[in-house]
């Protein structure tokens, strides 16, 4: 598999590194500011991407030097009347649970600003690495909105309840070190590294078994917030699911074998 670029709609493209998928943010005109025509192409990307065995782990990255996504377009959105603001409220959901509902693990690769929606759309990745370069935060209720993007669920549920409640408060941006030290973001590279260290992360786990790790994300998605025994269930259930694969049963043979596995990823 080469790295030929897909393209959806004008914005968006998808480019493809063995079993490494690269979702890239490409409206460098707007630092990647997330309008309607985009919010589609991101969500068409991701369904394509949902439904895609040789996808084992995504990377989302931007092609602006200066920012990953600084979230909805707010000048799109001032023209909107009230009517057209309820409208487009699916299509900008749309476009983060897609993100949010991939079924194989996926990395942001953040640099410059991440903020607002921005931030939202890294927030709906496994995890975040972040270059020293990277901003981050959640800034809507310092324009009389919130984060609608799924930042008042995901970002409490990174951090914790009081520590997201003083981000999301306060509005603030907060920079590379500090958002590594809170756990805003999980690996902090050099200036300019985020990508490369992204993309090696993400094949690194797209070497493992894609049965074994897209089970494993939506045990612990659906496991999450569950009481003990109930999160044990869903891990059980998901452990039924694999069990008998032959991801497992090539796992087990080339263990045995002292050799790498060549998933057939059923």
């Amino acid at each position: 598999m080469g790295t030929d670029e897909q393209r959806y709609g004008e914005f968006v493209g998808v480019r493809r590194h063995g079993y490494v998928a690269e979702l890239v943010l490409d409206r460098p005109k707007a630092m990647n500011a997330v309008s309607t025509e985009m919010a589609r192409s991101i969500a068409a990307a991701c369904d394509a991407l949902a439904a895609d065995p040789d996808a084992r782990a995504v990377v989302v990255t931007s092609t602006h030097e200066r920012a990953f996504c600084v979230g909805a377009d707010l000048k799109e959105r001032n023209s909107f009347t009230d009517a057209e603001l309820v409208r487009q409220r699916p299509t900008a959901r749309a476009c983060y649970t897609g993100v949010l509902e991939l079924p194989m693990p996926t990395v942001a690769a953040v640099h410059g600003f991440a903020l607002g929606g921005g931030f939202e759309l890294a927030l709906a990745c496994d995890l975040i690495v972040a270059d020293a370069t990277a901003v981050v935060g959640l800034p809507e209720v310092s324009v009389g909105v919130i984060p609608g993007g799924g930042g008042t669920q995901l970002l409490p549920r990174r951090v914790g309840a009081a520590r997201a409640a003083e981000l999301v408060f306060t509005a603030r941006r907060v920079e590379a070190e500090e958002a590594r030290g809170l756990g805003l973001v999980d690996v902090l590279v050099g200036a300019g590294e985020d990508r490369d260290e992204a993309l090696a992360l993400a094949g690194r786990i797209a070497a493992n078994s894609p049965v074994g790790l897209r089970a494993a994300k939506r045990a612990m998605r659906l496991g999450h917030g569950l009481d003990l025994r109930a999160g044990l269930e869903v891990e059980d259930a998901a452990w039924r699911s694999v069990a008998f694969s032959g991801d497992r049963a090539e796992g087990v043979a080339a263990f045995n074998e002292k050799r790498k596995p060549q998933w057939p990823g059923e």
